[in-house]
């Protein structure tokens, strides 16, 4: 596919989506490489805008610098901001709250603190980027150290064969400690993820490194 038919295809799939605004997001394709640029009212169409464009066929890397810019007196103050994530994360019943440090400065919301799983480092992110006023989100949250798991790397793989939408022949999964190592290739930007949530999925995994080149 030509740059300027994947740029096409990304700029319709962009005014398809009813949760973007993109009327004031640039596209830019050079080799199969994605640049968004311009601004968004919100840091959920920023990361909407970036899931939409990793789904399209084609696309072999993506430069992000969309600018999210908050409609003014839309009660987005910083302590606004950091009380509202406070209170959806403690609406979670699986998300250890008391666990969780949130700081505000100028809409950038930094979490830390420590999680039992990869899923609910995920969760809380998700969690906060739809709030108001975030331009963005440092997710700091740790894993706590588990018992180590046994046989890893046959679970993991066990998991990718399971799943009919990833080629698993194409995925090579190596394990160090607590640290696994995604490697191969693979068709589909969606490929990677399921391999890395199947990679986070066993008890004991810290770390996932995700080398897989899409094909």
């Amino acid at each position: 596919m030509s740059d300027l038919s994947l740029r096409q295809h990304i700029l319709e799939e962009l005014e398809f989506q009813p949760g973007i605004d993109a009327a004031n997001i640039g596209v830019t394709v050079d080799n199969g490489v994605v640049t968004l640029s311009g601004h968004v009212k919100s840091y959920l169409q920023k990361i909407n805008a970036e899931r939409a464009v990793k789904s399209i066929k084609g696309v072999r890397a993506l430069a992000e610098e969309i600018q999210v810019r908050p409609e003014k007196n839309a009660g987005t103050a910083d302590d606004t901001i950091a009380a509202r994530a406070l209170n959806i994360i403690a609406w979670s019943s699986d998300i250890p709250e008391e666990d969780i440090e949130i700081t505000v400065q100028n809409g950038w919301v930094t979490l830390e603190g420590e999680v039992d799983w990869q899923y609910q480092k995920e969760t809380v992110e998700r969690a906060v980027h739809k709030l108001s006023g975030v331009v963005g989100i440092d997710n700091r949250l740790t894993l706590r150290a588990r018992v180590n798991a046994v046989d890893v790397q046959q679970r993991i793989e066990e998991a990718l064969k399971r799943n009919a939408e990833v080629d698993a022949k194409g995925i090579h999964v190596k394990v160090e400690g607590d640290v696994v190592k995604l490697e191969g290739r693979v068709h589909l930007w969606r490929e990677r993820k399921i391999a890395e949530r199947a990679a986070w999925s066993v008890p004991g995994v810290r770390q996932v490194e995700d080398h897989l080149l899409l094909a």
